[in-house]
């Protein structure tokens, strides 16, 4: 099995506090992503949180704290694949604040995966690049460890030439209370 990464750390400075801990139709964003990866079939799933409460998650969901969150991104990924089995073959990353991410994107990365053999990374692609969610073989933990800054995997999956289902709507992303009125 995949296990997902959950990056969730951020402060949310521009949002007026953690966008995990925002609600979306019921549930904080990080309850709804959670649950994607979960329904996809990834396992465990780990969420990298700041230093404050995430709330109420599925008890499957392992929470894994970063007191180093201002660092950046990198901070983030550096405590996730810490936390991860020794025999995790791949990760699954996520974010949070991508509210167009459902269940059959996350599958259909996984299967990606799958078919061409766990080789190379895969990636979503959107606004002439790509980037999360993503899928990083084992054979790049160690590079994922010496990450620094707010910084994350992107250049990985340019190097690397990621394989990519196109997804436009991972552009779209939330930033500031406003963009969370459009997604109503």
């Amino acid at each position: 099995m995949i296990p997902a990464l959950i990056l969730a750390a951020g402060s949310g400075r521009r949002m007026g506090g953690p966008k995990a801990r925002l609600v979306l139709d019921g549930e904080t964003l990080l309850q709804r992503t959670a649950r994607i990866a979960q329904a996809a079939g990834c396992t465990p799933v780990i969420a990298v949180v700041g230093d404050w409460d995430p709330g109420a998650l599925d008890p499957s969901v392992r929470v894994v704290r970063n007191p180093e969150a201002t660092e950046g991104m990198a901070s983030s990924i550096r405590r996730g694949i810490a936390a991860l089995p020794g025999s995790a073959p791949a990760v699954l990353l996520l974010v949070i604040d991508q509210p167009a991410v459902e269940v059959s994107l996350l599958r259909r990365l996984l299967q990606l995966h799958i078919a061409q053999k766990e080789a190379v990374p895969v990636a979503c692609a959107y606004g002439d690049s790509l980037g999360i969610p993503a899928i990083l073989p084992a054979r790049f933990f160690p590079e994922l460890l010496t990450l620094e800054g707010d910084r994350g995997a992107k250049p990985i999956l340019l190097r690397e030439n990621a394989l990519t289902i196109p997804f436009p709507e991972g552009a779209w992303d939330l930033d500031t209370p406003e963009d969370l009125r459009f997604t109503r």
